[in-house]
């Protein structure tokens, strides 16, 4: 059964901050309907709190729903919301006009006037800031507070408000309304910028890793290039000299077998300088890199002294956890510590970004079991006799646990 809460530690950092930023203006439209609505019903009759609470909550609902559509607009995943946007402003402007009526031709008394008043203003405090959210230009934002501003000042004349109440008036609607709109266009601003770290973050790791694959790839075609430049050519003497019957064509073949024997134990050079990995290059390549992606990172212990294939098996334990902390988890915190005991050296990689990925070093399956990720390590640290234990320690936190003994010989050799 799911913990609860689990939903949430699924997410990635991205989708956290768009579940907020989208409950946070779901949360805007619940305030206009607390302070405009509900709070009539301590200001005047009944029957007539009821029909002001109708009308902000019908508003208040349908800003909720423009939020969420310009939000899903803002991340390319529909169309501008037009429609929607003419039709909150539409019945912005209807809920404000008829605030103003009732506040100059309904019934008298104070609390009638302050009940409309927070009609008025929630509507077009509240209505601005969410079709700000639609609207992309910052030009056209600011028209749009403007406007709304103006419209509320200039609609209080034809209903006989005093000039200096319709300039306080339209002067709050400025303000209230201005701040809604900076907010949405700030909120949408900080998604997207989240929203592209993560994608720069991903494009880095593939970048490292096609990085990689091009240096394997030149190394191997420096390798092999020239030696069978050369075995073609000899190859080919060796068939003209057979085919006129001359002894040299011998030669040319053992010239042959033997450049194709150099070439063989070269490319097992290249493929070996691949595989091995220097353990503390590693621990401090997956330091810095960590701390760049603001991963607070700690590396303790002594590394000195170890045994080659001891490093090179640990180091790409180190290069594998340090990959999956920065592409499936959410970590805040990682640690790395390297001690002996006992005879055998002992990593561990600590990290509290666990998101709910089975298999995925780093982030979090309680097994441990699956993914070609712990399948890979346990293969190489088995070259060595070591194992490795992965798995979730705690509320959010995975322990990677890798074990080597030091004086182990290998036990099978790993496949290319």
């Amino acid at each position: 059964m799911r913990r609860p809460g689990g939903w949430w530690r699924r997410k990635s950092t991205p989708e956290k901050v768009e579940t907020y930023t989208r409950w946070s203006f779901h949360f805007f439209g619940l305030i206009e309907f607390a302070v405009s609505g509900l709070t009539a019903y301590g200001q005047v009759d009944a029957r007539l709190a009821s029909v002001l609470c109708l009308l902000v909550g019908v508003h208040a609902a349908l800003c909720m729903v423009t939020a969420s559509r310009a939000l899903d607009w803002t991340r390319g995943r529909r169309e501008q919301p037009l429609r929607m946007l003419w039709v909150l402003g539409a019945v912005t402007a209807v809920v404000a006009v008829g605030a103003v009526a009732l506040m100059e031709r309904g019934p008298a008394g104070e609390g009638v006037d302050s009940a409309a008043g927070a009609v008025f203003g929630g509507a077009l405090t509240f209505g601005a800031g969410t079709v700000a959210l639609g609207v992309r230009n910052r030009r056209r934002v600011i028209a749009l507070v403007g406007g709304f501003a103006v419209g509320a000042g200039a609609v209080s004349f034809p209903l006989g408000r005093p000039g200096l109440a319709a300039l306080a008036t339209a002067g709050f609607v400025l303000i209230g309304s201005g701040f809604l709109a900076f907010t949405s266009v700030f909120s949408v601003w900080l998604l997207n910028a989240v929203y592209e770290l993560d994608e720069a973050r991903e494009t880095r790791t593939r970048l490292a890793v096609a990085e990689e694959r091009l240096r394997f790839g030149r190394d191997l075609h420096d390798v092999m290039g020239r030696n069978l430049a050369v075995i073609a050519l000899k190859s080919e003497l060796a068939v003209q000299l057979a085919r006129r019957g001359r002894p040299e064509a011998v030669e040319q073949m053992i010239e042959v077998q033997r450049i194709a024997q150099e070439s063989q134990r070269e490319v097992r050079d290249v493929v070996r300088g691949y595989r091995e990995a220097d353990l503390e290059v590693e621990l401090a390549g997956a330091q810095g890199v960590l701390t760049a992606a603001g991963i607070e990172c700690e590396v303790t212990g002594e590394t000195s002294g170890l045994p080659a294939e001891v490093q090179s098996a640990l180091g790409w334990v180190v290069r594998e956890a340090t990959t999956n902390v920065l592409r499936h988890g959410d970590a805040g915190k990682c640690a790395v510590v390297v001690r002996m005991s006992k005879g055998r050296v002992v990593l561990t990689v600590e990290n509290d970004g666990v998101a709910g990925t089975s298999g995925a070093v780093g982030t979090g399956s309680a097994s441990g079991a699956g993914g070609s990720g712990l399948a890979g390590l346990r293969e190489r640290l088995s070259a060595v006799g070591g194992t490795l234990e992965a798995g979730c320690v705690g509320k959010g936190v995975f322990r990677l646990v890798a074990e080597v003994p030091l004086t182990a010989e290998p036990v099978l050799e790993v496949a290319s």
